[in-house]
């Protein structure tokens, strides 16, 4: 467990944006091979699905791409390395010659990294999102957001809406952005999906219906708390913003295991039960909060 945000130590629904080393800018762990994969396997069945992009945006994609081929020989030549016009990749498929040649730019760069990949664009109705590699939604769909400004974006979010403080002080830090930034979000889910898309027609049935996530099942093996590390870096050419979103997902059964797992139990619990009833209906957890944070208090013990 890399990261913790449901610990209390961040408030739900706000920016919390903390500034960004480059060098700390990609993120690597055990779980790379089988994110690879899955990444590969989703573009291979639902291309139109995972990944979008306005014409116009090659230059851009191209930037992303050459980015993040430097950082990641830079930074793990354990597991890469600059390879006769490739990028050879311990453990997994080579990125080829071919496919740095033919693919979108923005999709090459998604293959040699966890990350996903959303580039925002400055139009008249503000940042839109003009592009993106997205494999691991978290309960959104791609095609729906694609070509909407912020605003439209973040509607169902609590506190996020058009108009709202929220709304106007992300639209600033935009076009102000000159240092990388990140921050943290976090879910629960059914099962280990990391292909997790919800329709906003979907989203708007959950809240109305609130039905369980987990029935009868046993908690700690069916529940997986899902985290976003997600950052903002402006493209020094083009000036488009790369947004990038890294999935983690872990067993809520894991914190019984964690070796702060009376912290971590304690400040999750009462994360929940601080969420308000727009918020549950978001996330999707007002049948199960109170569940959710009883198990939680049984690990405190």
């Amino acid at each position: 467990m890399r990261h913790t945000p449901y610990d209390g130590s961040s408030t739900p629904f706000t920016i919390g944006l903390k500034p960004l080393s480059i060098s700390e800018w990609i993120e690597v762990d055990e779980t790379f091979d089988a994110q690879m994969c899955e990444k590969r396997r989703l573009y291979a069945s639902i291309p139109d699905k995972v990944f979008v992009s306005e014409p116009d945006t090659e230059a851009s994609q191209i930037e992303v791409l050459d980015l993040v081929r430097e950082h990641v020989l830079a930074h793990f030549p354990e597991r890469f390395r600059a390879e006769d016009g490739a990028i050879a990749i311990t453990g997994c498929p080579a990125l080829s010659a071919q496919e740095l040649a033919s693919l979108p730019p923005l999709r090459a760069a998604s293959l040699l990294v966890q990350e996903d990949l959303i580039l925002m664009r400055k139009g008249e109705n503000g940042w839109r999102l003009a592009a993106g590699s997205l494999c691991f939604p978290s309960s959104w769909m791609l095609g729906e957001k694609f070509g909407k400004p912020l605003s439209e974006i973040h509607k169902p979010v609590p506190n996020f809406a058009a108009g709202s403080r929220n709304d106007e002080l992300i639209s600033r830090m935009f076009d102000k952005l000159h240092q990388p930034v990140q921050r943290l979000n976090w879910s629960i889910q059914a099962g280990d999906a990391l292909y997790h898309p919800l329709s906003n027609i979907g989203r708007v049935e959950r809240a109305e219906l609130r039905p369980s996530k987990f029935g009868d099942s046993d908690l700690n093996a069916s529940a997986f708390i899902r985290v976003e590390r997600q950052t903002l870096r402006k493209l020094p050419q083009s000036r488009d913003i790369l947004f990038t979103i890294r999935i983690y997902l872990d067993p809520l059964g894991a914190l019984a295991r964690h070796p702060e797992r009376s912290r971590l139990a304690s400040g999750f619990a009462t994360s929940l039960r601080e969420l308000d009833q727009e918020q549950l209906d978001y996330k999707g957890l007002t049948a199960d909060r109170d569940r959710l944070a009883a198990a939680l208090d049984a690990m405190t013990a």
